[in-house]
């Protein structure tokens, strides 16, 4: 896939956009997380973040489930997220609220890819100290 047909694909893409997929991978259960065809030229990933914990309650390969568009950037894959609450983890919302609690007023919008780091965030990346005290 080129540069040129990946931003495209990117441009028609919603934060939660709900597609139709088939799990075809599960590479190593309770590690990683599961790849999904979503009839797009581009595959479709589920993070272990956004799955139970137990693997034996993931999506096997085969199962055909609703996936929400959850992420998208430069990296040519579509994060997508379980929209069938039993192939979430069991305490999704708190996640939510924690790690991406701007997630229900995104629905809808359209997914961007966030560019190339700032020179400042580049160099916050890079100190081994972590961020200065003064960053958010």
């Amino acid at each position: 896939m080129t540069d040129a047909e990946w931003t495209r694909i990117r441009r028609g893409l919603r934060f939660g956009q709900v597609f139709e997929g088939t799990v075809v991978k599960v590479p190593r259960p309770g590690a990683i997380g599961i790849f999904v065809d979503i009839g797009l030229s581009v595959g479709g990933f589920v993070d272990v973040l956004l799955l139970p914990e137990q693997s034996e309650d993931w999506p096997t390969e085969g199962t055909i489930a609703d996936f929400e568009i959850w992420w998208a950037d430069s990296r040519r894959q579509i994060r997508l997220k379980p929209s069938d609450s039993h192939y979430l983890r069991n305490d999704f919302t708190d996640f939510v609220e924690r790690f991406r609690p701007h997630w229900p007023s995104e629905v809808g919008q359209p997914v961007r890819d966030p560019g190339p780091p700032t020179l400042d965030e580049a160099r916050v990346a890079l100190r081994s100290d972590g961020p200065p005290a003064n960053s958010p």
